[in-house]
């Protein structure tokens, strides 16, 4: 099994499952928007673009376009960008996290059960990149599997494992965030599982 460099941005055989599992992937994933996806919607103006990273299957983001908003959908494989694009009917861009380079663009940022998949000593420069990537007052959520080791799973994927003070320390390090809430759920996985999550909703603060 692939280990990761400790200068790595991002995880290469994760990437690989997900290429290989994408269609499967997708017809497995439950049926409905993520639970926290209504509440993150609420705390928006009408029409705010939002940046999606990691869509998925794209099942969030055809949520947030039917709320009203302008949704920039993005995925770090192809495999998993052309299913998204075929459900929401427009070309979702492949970009992985550390390809993320704008300033001042969006309203908010959604990373749902994305970010996990980070390298630990990779994150404060990709929540960097997501700070960055906010207006001023911009509202970023993201959810992570929790656990306090980073390690790999059973398919191979390699996922962070915070617990709420090291995600709290990777946002710290990261730049000037806001930090509203870090909160732990149950919730379960692509294999089956249930097991601790954290959700953790932060802004740029407003100049």
């Amino acid at each position: 099994m692939s280990r990761l460099s400790d200068d790595a941005s991002f995880d290469p055989a994760t990437l690989a499952f997900y290429t290989k599992e994408a269609p499967d992937y997708v017809a497995s994933g439950p049926g409905g928007v993520s639970r926290w996806l209504t509440s993150f919607l609420d705390h928006l103006p009408d029409g705010s673009r939002i940046l999606e990273l990691g869509c998925g299957s794209g099942r969030d983001a055809e949520a947030m376009i039917a709320a009203g908003h302008d949704v920039d959908a993005t995925d770090g494989t192809p495999a998993m960008a052309a299913l998204a694009s075929a459900r929401l009917g427009y070309p979702v861009r492949v970009m992985r996290f550390d390809e993320l380079d704008v300033r001042d663009a969006y309203d908010a940022v959604w990373a749902h059960a994305s970010l996990l998949h980070v390298p630990r000593l990779a994150l404060p420069g990709i929540l960097k990149r997501v700070f960055d990537a906010l207006k001023p007052g911009g509202l970023h959520f993201a959810t992570y599997k929790g656990g306090g080791t980073a390690g790999r799973d059973a398919a191979g994927r390699y996922f962070n494992y915070p617990d709420a003070g090291s995600l709290r320390a990777a946002y710290d390090a990261a730049a000037p965030w806001q930090i509203d809430a870090i909160e732990d759920y149950v919730g379960g996985g692509y294999d089956g599982r249930q097991g601790p999550w954290l959700a953790i909703s932060a802004r740029r603060p407003a100049d």
